[in-house]
């Protein structure tokens, strides 16, 4: 009985072993320069009048004014046309060094200025962790450092 008990015990146990030790560490520099942008929309035209003891020979549109008379002399009267023209399309615009020196700008536009890199930089070092230094306007650096230790994976 004690033999077979031995035997069973053996069974129950786990094994006792030393995995593999791991040690990473990794740095990482990211430095970033933000783009000029231009973003624009076209705005189409609009067209509106209104009055009271008005008579219209022809309604002026989008493309002008239009022709009004007066219905009953010596009578009050309102009176009120608008306009908004339309954006002249454009087709092409001349591209030099991957910039556009003139950017068409449409009636509702966005303009972005890029930024400057001024003083921007980064170091990695073998022994320390990563530096970054500030640039200019519209500039982001980080530096980071990650160090992982796994124990009997």
């Amino acid at each position: 009985m004690k033999k077979l008990l031995l035997v069973f015990s053996l069974f129950l146990t786990t094994p006792v072993f030393a995995g593999e030790i791991t040690s990473k560490i990794t740095d990482s520099v990211s430095l970033t320069v933000q783009g000029a942008a231009v973003q624009s929309e076209k705005v189409g035209a609009s067209y509106s009048v209104s009055g009271s003891n008005i008579q219209a020979a022809t309604f002026g549109g989008v493309n002008g004014a239009g022709t009004y008379s007066i219905n009953t002399a010596g009578q009050a009267f309102t009176f009120s046309e608008s306009l908004n023209a339309a954006d002249t399309v454009v087709t092409s615009q001349t591209v030099t060094s991957g910039q556009i020196a003139s950017p068409n700008l449409y009636g509702n536009s966005t303009t972005q200025i890029g930024g400057d890199k001024g003083t921007l930089a980064g170091t990695l070092s073998a022994t320390d962790v990563p530096t970054v230094t500030a640039g200019g306007s519209g500039t982001t650096a980080v530096g980071q450092r990650t160090i992982e230790l796994s124990v009997f994976k």
